[in-house]
């Protein structure tokens, strides 16, 4: 049976997952509706519906990884079972980072302004830009899988062992494990410090742009407010980005140095955080998903109130 603590992890990490899927399946559905209404859509919707679509499986991941971390421990020690959890997650997880990178990238072209040659070729060449990227990326993703084998045996070696009660004797797996988890890092340095580069390029173009209407005296303008806007939303990522890698390498330290189950809990319940979190800031910031919102909650009000009469 679980501990009281499991028992209240599973209650946050079913309302987090809850409300990540619920979050990321109304971008999708959005975008959806308006491809069917118009038959296309904007470069922004197609990275928006990629990204929540790619975060519904990382969910659904997570949600399968805490229920066998709480109730059947033991089925780590299947080495199958584990390289499928690890294999989906890796390749989730990838494309998530990489999505997002794709849309700090895409926020710095459309919202900043240099006069610089290089600059202007690529912002009219955006779309192929913005598939590069991931196609890079695949580059990348072949050393994850790489990995994958490391930490693959590193879980069942260690869950083998806890299950015949062993002491911890793997100096070897934890070198390799440790070695892997330094390239891992470095792996997904590349995508951070891309979306690093867009928030600092934004912030240096807004500078500008701000010296310019001074100079000319001018009221802000629209395009101020489209820097700022854009701003939050690299810097909102970057943020979340951060605690994701970071629950990752805790994830990997707790179980190399501390081995507490409980450690790795509170762990992934950090990590269910930014897919779940993140969805609502796209929503909030995107005027068209944010209108929808508006009217799907004004809607639900109105229906509320005609049921209480009936209620009563």
């Amino acid at each position: 049976m679980p501990s009281r603590i499991e028992n209240a992890f599973l209650v946050a990490a079913a309302g987090e997952l809850i409300t990540g899927m619920l979050g990321n399946g109304f971008i999708v559905l959005v975008n959806c509706i308006d491809l069917v209404k118009n038959l296309k859509l904007s470069t922004a919707d197609c990275i928006l519906t990629g990204l929540a679509l790619s975060r519904i499986i990382l969910l659904c991941i997570i949600l399968l990884d805490s229920l066998l971390m709480v109730f059947w421990q033991h089925l780590y020690a299947i080495d199958k079972l584990a390289r499928f959890i690890n294999v989906f997650w890796t390749l989730s997880n990838h494309l998530t980072t990489w999505i997002v990178t794709c849309l700090n990238v895409f926020y710095f072209f459309k919202i900043a302004n240099f006069s610089h040659p290089c600059f202007t070729w690529l912002r009219w060449r955006i779309s192929r830009v913005l598939l590069v990227l991931p196609l890079g990326s695949l580059f990348l993703l072949f050393f994850n899988f790489e990995l994958l084998d490391t930490f693959t045996n590193f879980w069942v070696n260690l869950y083998q062992r806890h299950e015949r009660n062993s002491t911890w004797s793997l100096d070897v797996s934890k070198t390799l494990y440790l070695n892997s988890l330094i390239v891992f890092s470095f792996i997904y340095l590349i995508p951070f410090l891309l979306s690093l580069a867009s928030l600092l390029l934004l912030f240096l173009s807004l500078m500008r742009h701000t010296r310019n209407v001074q100079r000319n005296s001018s009221s802000r303008d629209f395009r101020t407010e489209a820097h700022k806007r854009a701003m939050k939303m690299v810097m909102s990522s970057l943020l979340l980005s951060t605690v994701n890698f970071t629950s990752i390498l805790l994830t990997g330290w707790f179980s190399l140095l501390l081995q507490n189950h409980q450690a790795n809990l509170a762990v992934l319940l950090l990590s269910t955080l930014v897919p779940s979190g993140h969805s609502f800031i796209l929503i909030l910031g995107n005027n068209k998903l944010r209108q929808a919102a508006l009217g799907l909650l004004w809607h639900l009000n109105c229906h509320l109130k005609m049921v209480k009469p009936l209620a009563s």
